[in-house]
């Protein structure tokens, strides 16, 4: 435009050049609006970006620390649950230990009373014996310690 401006006559010449330089001017301002714009932009751009990928950094940890805190949960649930079914166990246990004691507590008053009974119709003989002088009862009381006391079914 410049070079077809400058080849016209010089009255249109002179208007025309005038408007080139206000349109070269208008243009340089408009380019340069452009790239303050575009740096902004682009800057906002990467900074959107660098947000973004902090964000999504953030979002994954927080995603991993939560899903850590999840598993720690359920461990620690699995955990209470096996304490509790250790603790029925052990009480079952202290239940059965309790009724085993009674148990045997019953068996040695018995065999306890058993020994006092034996004893007693043990010395029934010998008594016999001092009191009459001779001891007939040796043969019964070798029969009763042979069965061990058990009467004769």
């Amino acid at each position: 435009m410049d070079l077809e401006a400058r080849s016209l006559q010089p009255n249109v010449k002179a208007v025309l050049l005038a408007k080139l330089r206000e349109y070269k001017s208008d243009l340089n301002n408009l380019k340069s609006e452009h790239k303050r714009l575009a740096s902004a932009n682009s800057n906002q751009a990467a900074r959107d970006d660098l947000l973004e990928s902090g964000m999504a950094d953030a979002m994954s940890v927080s995603a991993n620390q939560r899903g850590r805190l999840m598993m720690s949960i359920e461990r620690l649930n699995e955990s209470s649950d096996r304490i509790k079914e250790s603790r029925r166990t052990m009480l079952e246990t202290e239940e059965l230990g309790v009724s085993i004691l009674q148990d045997l507590h019953q068996q040695r008053q018995s065999l306890l009373h058993a020994n006092d009974t034996l004893f007693l119709l043990l010395k029934v003989p010998y008594r016999l014996h001092l009191l009459t002088g001779k001891f007939e009862g040796k043969d019964e009381r070798k029969r009763l310690m042979r069965k061990g006391g058990r009467k004769n079914k």
